[in-house]
Order: C-alpha cells, then structure tokens, then sequence
C-alpha cells in the first residue's frame, strides 16, 4: 500500500568556479569547492512514492521507464533515504526537466536536487537544507549547489558531513542574465560522472586544484560586491581552466565545437568593446554568457548571429529546492 508521496521542483546551477574530479568517487567529495548561480525559469519536477506493493524502485524520466546505470543511479539515492527513514518498501519516481537533459546544461543537478527533496519528504524525513544538500550530493555533485538558492557556494569538505553547499546571496542580490546559447542540446556520448573520473589522469589538473582558492575567494567578493568587470575574467579563466584538464585526461574528453570557439572569441571581442559579458562552459558544448540585465537582449541579438546557434535561453539567477503540491502520477 502507498506509504508517502511528494513532489518537488528544483533548479539546474551554472558554476562560476567549476567542480571537475573528485576526493572520493563514491561520495562524490570534490577536489575543489565551487561557486554556482541557480538559473530560474529551467525546472525539473520530480514526484517520488513510496509503495509497499512495489516488487522494486521504478524510475520514469521523461516519460520512459529506465533501466540499467541510470536507474540503479536513483535507486542509490533512495537506498539511502530508506535507511535513515528505517523503511523496506520500493519507490516510484517520475521526474521531467523542461530543458534538454545530458547536454551540459545541469541536468543531473536539478534532478539529484528535485530528488532529494522529494524522496526525504515521502519517506517522512524533515532534513534541514544542508543534510538535503549532502544527501543531493550523492547522487550528482552539482545537485548540492540546486538545493540552496541564489547565489551558492559548496565547500569541498573532507568527509560527507562537511561537504555541502549554502546560499552566500540571495536570487535578488544581483541581477545577472545567463544568456545561453545552445550549439548541441544532444546527450553527451561521455557524462559527467565519467568525466570527473578522469580528471586525475591530467597533468594539468593538480596544478587547477591549488589554484581554485584565490580564483574563488575573488569571485565571492565579485558576487558580493556586484563587481562584473572583476567576476568577468576569473570566470573565464576558470572554465579555460577545468576544458584544459578534460582536453589533456586521458582518454581526452574535448566537448567544444566550431560554434563554441567562436562564441568565446566573439565574447571576448564584445567586452572589449565595452559590454558587460563574460563566457562560460560546463561539460559540453554550450556556452553560457553572463551578463548584467541592462545587456541581455544585446548579448542574444549578437549570439543569433553566429554560425551554429541553434537557439539562445535567457536565465536570471534562482531560488532554492522547494516542495510542490502538484504531482506527475
């Protein structure tokens, strides 16, 4: 018989100082912390229900039932929502995401996130915003930086305990655009998870690591301060950063196209000519252009005019993980 239902809805985060490769790969405890924006308007909604009469955990994402790593991928979260809750019975999960999934644009962390927050809900649990980022972690390491909203850092920690994300501003602090432009929104034929496990097969990327704390010490202060012209070229040196240590593991991982090249070449020409715009890359070919708001339409009448952008999304910044009434099933 059903035991707990919950929906939730959580936003994908684009990172200003990335996350790539981690301490523990079961735990997902980076190598590095991270700063990220949640990104409004870009929603996955996940509905999770406990049910004694399930024979095993069913997942539906995107309205087809799944099988094999991805669905054993939810199944381990749920494991773990089971023991703390003290319950046997199986779960149904259904989740959509109103944006393409496995394309580099967070997918995996707005579904963890949506997860989290709808799995402990149903299993009766009342986990406090930073055991709901830890228990997000877990699924996707990204997703701990979709359960707090606005503006979000994730400490590295060394264990599960101290590895967790919290808002250091909130959605209306500053009112940033990600102007994103889209040059692939197929599945990625390599993923993140496996991407990270990669990363210590890099010469380059010990040498990222040690330098992630002064890069992230000055974007915090960019963000705090509503500084663009100090947050935009940190911000861009951290994602040339985290590509060279994908394009030098072995086997390399090179996610960039034509139009992804010059969209960074056009971006870095526009700031130049004084509009407040700064680029970045997550795993994949998509290019996210942070602007400020009074620049955003510019900054999509220009990206429509280059070769290989198939279409352009505009994001402000987001707020947190939350609990909806609504249900998929």
């Amino acid at each position: 018989m059903p035991i707990g239902k919950a929906t939730a809805v959580a936003l994908p985060n684009i990172a200003l100082i990335k996350y790539w490769g981690n301490r523990d790969q079961a735990l997902r405890i980076p190598a590095n912390s991270s700063l990220s924006m949640n990104m409004a308007g870009l929603t996955t909604t996940t509905t999770v229900a406990f049910d004694d009469a399930l024979k095993s955990d069913v997942v539906v994402l995107g309205g087809v039932e799944r099988s094999g790593p991805a669905r054993d991928r939810v199944a381990k979260m749920l494991d773990r929502v089971r023991a703390l809750a003290g319950l046997a019975a199986r779960a149904r999960v259904e989740s959509r995401s109103n944006f393409p999934a496995g394309a580099g644009l967070a997918s995996s962390a707005s579904g963890f996130a949506a997860l989290a927050v709808a799995s402990s809900a149903a299993a009766g649990l009342h986990l406090d915003e930073a055991a709901l980022s830890r228990l997000a972690r877990t699924g996707s390491g990204s997703a701990c930086r979709s359960v707090p909203g606005g503006y979000v850092e994730w400490q590295a920690g060394t264990d599960d305990a101290s590895s967790f994300a919290f808002s250091i501003a909130p959605p209306e602090h500053w009112d940033l655009r990600d102007v994103i432009a889209l040059v692939d929104v197929t599945h990625k034929s390599v993923g993140s998870t496996q991407g990270h496990a990669l990363a210590d097969t890099s010469p380059l990327h010990a040498g990222r690591v040690a330098s992630i704390p002064g890069r992230l010490a000055r974007v915090r202060a960019a963000v705090l301060e509503r500084d663009f012209a100090a947050l935009a070229p940190v911000v861009e040196d951290d994602a040339l950063a985290m590509h060279a240590v994908m394009m030098t593991s072995h086997p390399p991982l090179i996610y960039w196209q034509p139009a992804t090249i010059a969209i960074i070449h056009a971006v870095r020409a526009w700031r130049a000519e004084g509009v407040s715009v700064c680029f970045t890359i997550d795993a994949g070919a998509n290019v996210h252009c942070l602007c400020e708001a009074s620049a955003s339409d510019e900054v999509t009448r220009r990206l429509r005019s280059i070769a290989g952008v198939q279409d352009v999304r505009i994001v402000s910044p987001g707020g947190p993980a939350r609990l909806i009434d609504d249900h998929l099933f």
